[in-house]
């Protein structure tokens, strides 16, 4: 069943399980008993979902367009920063690079 978001004038916010067929329908308020008009303040929820998997979709939703923030600088090795990798590319005397962990027949550019 749906949980939908009401707004009470005198109490606020509050969300009601009600049936899809009952949407439009206003809820009695559960402080003072008024009846409350239907808002869209969030996107409507299924109860079927835990609240720890909920908060995760929410979480990754509001998180989706903008990147992972650190506290700690880069290269903190708890953030997953850590040390830089070393390089498996072989520099010779005259300039050339060879890659032996690559495929010798591969032609590299």
């Amino acid at each position: 069943m749906p949980v939908y978001e009401y707004e009470c004038d005198d109490c606020g916010v509050f969300e009601e399980m009600r049936p899809m067929s009952r949407f439009k329908d206003p809820c009695p308020c559960p402080e003072c008993g008024i009846e409350a008009r239907r808002v869209m303040i969030t996107v409507p929820r299924l109860s079927a979902v835990s609240g720890r998997v909920r908060h995760a979709h929410e979480t990754n939703e509001r998180s989706a367009d903008s990147p992972k923030r650190s506290n700690h600088g880069p290269g903190c090795g708890c953030c997953g920063g850590g040390t830089k990798k070393p390089s498996k590319t072989l520099h010779h005397a005259n300039g050339a690079k060879s890659f032996p962990t690559k495929r010798p027949w591969m032609i590299s550019h």
